[in-house]
């Protein structure tokens, strides 16, 4: 009977670094079909333009996750920075079944709480003014009518200016808010997360209203370096690929 629960997070896939979807792809067909469950906090892929793009590597992993969800292991998802606009049709021809942005789970008998971690960089003001734009249904729709060639176009512009914003900002405005840790985590009345989103991977103590608590940071997949948080009702392990 399965016995451990899997999270991963930040694997960027694009045909650009095919190495990394055989990792990913490898763990889908191994170790993940012997699993309780699957949850992939965010950035599966570097872009994400629409349901309806079929660019490599999108259609070998939706085949792939699908394969895995029909024999048994669940994958839960909940959307990244770079793949917000994952919607219901590849949900539904993946398996996968999409979360919340904030969602808690039943971790063997532990309430955690489960984000990608954006939303936790709130000193971070342009991007949250960005993400709150872009999640709209408004621009979302606008973003979507478009023909698929110029939503690739503009990822490819995107994926650069993102790029050059990044190396003007200080490393702590893109890392996460302590005092936002605590208040989200007081507000969903937990003592454990488990986010990506910084590639900053490590395991955090703190303090929720007196009470201890952890915070365990994803890491992000690399060609030299792939890492999954396994946990049983034991407890964890960090294991790399």
């Amino acid at each position: 009977m399965p016995n451990e629960t899997l999270f991963i997070s930040d694997l960027h896939l694009t045909i650009e670094r095919p190495e990394i979807t055989q990792k990913f792809l490898k763990l889908l067909t191994g170790r993940a079909k012997q699993a309780k469950a699957l949850y992939i906090l965010g950035d599966l892929f570097d872009t994400w333009i629409g349901d309806d793009d079929f660019s490599p590597p999108i259609k070998t992993v939706k085949k792939h996750l699908k394969a895995l969800t029909e024999q048994g292991t669940p994958i839960f998802y909940i959307h990244g920075n770079r793949d917000f606009l994952i919607g219901q049709r590849f949900s539904k021809e993946s398996g996968i079944t999409l979360l919340d942005e904030y969602s808690v789970i039943d971790l063997y008998g532990t309430p955690t709480l489960l984000t990608h971690g954006d939303l936790l960089c709130t000193d971070d003001l342009p991007y949250q003014a960005f993400r709150v734009k872009s999640h709209s249904e408004e621009w979302q729709k606008n973003v979507l009518s478009k023909p698929l060639i110029l939503r690739i176009l503009y990822a490819r512009w995107y994926r650069l200016r993102s790029f050059f914003h990044k190396r003007k900002k200080s490393q702590d405005i893109m890392d996460v808010n302590q005092d936002t840790i605590v208040s989200v985590m007081h507000k969903y009345k937990t003592t454990r997360l488990i986010h990506g989103h910084t590639h900053r991977p490590a395991v955090h103590d703190l303090k929720i209203n007196n009470l201890s608590g952890q915070r365990f940071v994803l890491a992000e997949w690399k060609k030299e370096s792939a890492s999954i948080l396994v946990w049983t009702a034991s407890g964890y392990t960090q294991e790399r690929i």
